[in-house]
């Protein structure tokens, strides 16, 4: 069984921060592969399915972004979910908006939502770091994250969540480089053809 978590910060206040990206990445996995509808346990939202024929839980922590551990730990702890079947999609100040790169294990760069989970289970998990872009100055990054995304992003966002969604079973095989490989033409793709979603969901 895997765990993808998303992060963010719950509440209409928060929904559409840049900070919240893997909450909107995670509601367009458990969307695109039909899980069940959310439950609140484990102190977080949870849906559950399958991608491909791997089982898999989502969960977005209600815990406030600097406390997500304490809800991961908590639902790993009952799922006996190894710490190595745990992806983490989380934004990332030092990708570009519409980038994104796979890290598995190592050091959470001072993010809070990742330091917190490290406090929790360990580093041993998978991150999928999805770039929102740095404001230039460290006095503006709080501003930066806990504003929302601009009207103009609405296409490379709707372009990688679907990428991301329709993938995911690469990064449960390993195969991060592909994952990130098919993310990256699905959102620039050859030619500059932009997506179709309804095209997508209806085929």
């Amino acid at each position: 069984m895997h765990l993808v978590v998303g992060l963010g910060n719950p509440g209409d206040k928060y929904a559409r921060n840049r900070h919240n990206i893997g909450f909107m990445a995670a509601d367009e996995l458990v969307r695109r592969h039909s899980f069940s509808p959310y439950r609140n346990k484990f102190q977080g939202l949870v849906s559950h399915g399958k991608i491909g024929t791997e089982k898999t839980l989502v969960l977005k922590p209600q815990t406030f972004m600097n406390e997500s551990g304490r809800a991961v730990n908590e639902l790993i702890q009952f799922y006996k979910i190894a710490v190595e079947d745990i992806v983490v999609f989380h934004d990332e100040l030092d990708l570009v908006p519409g980038k994104l790169r796979v890290k598995r294990g190592g050091g959470h760069a001072g993010h809070n939502g990742l330091r917190s989970i490290h406090a929790h289970v360990g580093d041993g998990y998978t991150r999928v770091r999805l770039g929102i872009g740095h404001p230039g100055s460290k006095d503006r990054v709080t501003g930066h994250v806990l504003n929302d995304f601009a009207k103009a992003d609405q296409d490379w966002m709707m372009a990688e969540f679907d990428a991301v969604a329709d993938n995911m079973d690469l990064i449960f095989a390993g195969r991060d480089s592909d994952f990130m490989t098919r993310v990256a033409q699905a959102v620039a793709p050859p030619g500059g053809a932009k997506t179709d979603r309804t095209n997508k969901d209806q085929s």
